[in-house]
């Protein structure tokens, strides 16, 4: 499905973005990739170290020019962005790919028992997507959770999408075609209010608007956790998915997944 042109070459000419309404702090527009050059910018990538309330004020660049916020952690010791080797030209697109067919096969890969299915949606949002992104994203730069993080903008469909639009790799020994975790992202995005509010070269962080507030809720998004980054817990400090469930997913705000 073809995308809206991308508003992103216009900052060459016009790198504050008035032309679009935008009013941009310093930045490069990023188009190096594993293969070359792409044809046209993924993203626009600020000068300076993001702020608490960075993404926030960016957040009308969506409204405005289709461009979605995301913080980017690539100082050295996270592997700078001409390192991170994107390669837009493996990605599909995440809207041909039905989530929950995506979870039930990686699922057969990784775990021994039957699919236990999709978790149930959240019965209403806890707060707005986009309040509780800013939230996060403020929390992450104040606590220090991301010390070199900087602006980004990119050119998607919806925030679910931003992985796959910049042709990120951070999964790639678990899933080649990140559009596939996308169709995922999609499905929470729908069920849980997420928004992807940081990468770095393998990380992803995701804020989440209605985060379970049971063990029973927890447990169920905690098998498409494992499914979709089995990592977390074959790798991580909780090692079966009750205690995986119980120390980061219930009551949680954020998700983080981390492939090796």
């Amino acid at each position: 499905m073809a995308m809206l042109p991308n508003p992103l070459p216009k900052l060459a000419a016009d790198p504050t973005g008035r032309t679009l309404g935008l009013a941009l702090p310093p930045g490069a527009l990023i188009d190096a990739t594993a293969d070359g050059p792409w044809l046209e910018p993924l993203l626009w990538y600020a000068d300076e170290p993001a702020a608490s309330d960075t993404w926030s004020r960016l957040l009308p660049a969506r409204a405005a020019a289709g461009l979605h916020p995301v913080l980017i952690e690539a100082g050295v010791e996270y592997k700078g962005l001409e390192h991170w080797e994107l390669a837009p030209g493996m990605m599909s697109y995440p809207g041909g790919h039905d989530a929950e067919e995506v979870l039930a096969e990686l699922w057969e890969e990784c775990a021994d028992e039957e699919w236990p299915g999709l978790a149930p949606a959240a019965a209403a949002f806890e707060t707005d997507p986009d309040t509780r992104a800013a939230e996060v994203t403020r929390s992450l730069v104040e606590s220090g959770g991301l010390r070199h993080a900087r602006a980004a903008l990119v050119h998607a469909r919806r925030s679910a999408d931003i992985p796959a639009s910049i042709g990120w790799c951070g999964p790639l020994n678990h899933e080649n075609d990140v559009a596939v975790l996308c169709a995922v992202l999609r499905s929470w995005e729908d069920r849980f209010g997420i928004r992807v509010v940081a990468l770095t070269f393998d990380q992803l962080t995701l804020s989440v608007a209605a985060p379970p507030r049971t063990l029973e809720d927890a447990e169920a998004i905690a098998a498409e956790h494992y499914a979709f980054c089995p990592d977390n817990i074959d790798q991580g400090h909780h090692k079966t998915l009750s205690a995986y469930a119980e120390h980061e997913v219930l009551d949680r705000e954020a998700w983080h997944f981390w492939w090796d």
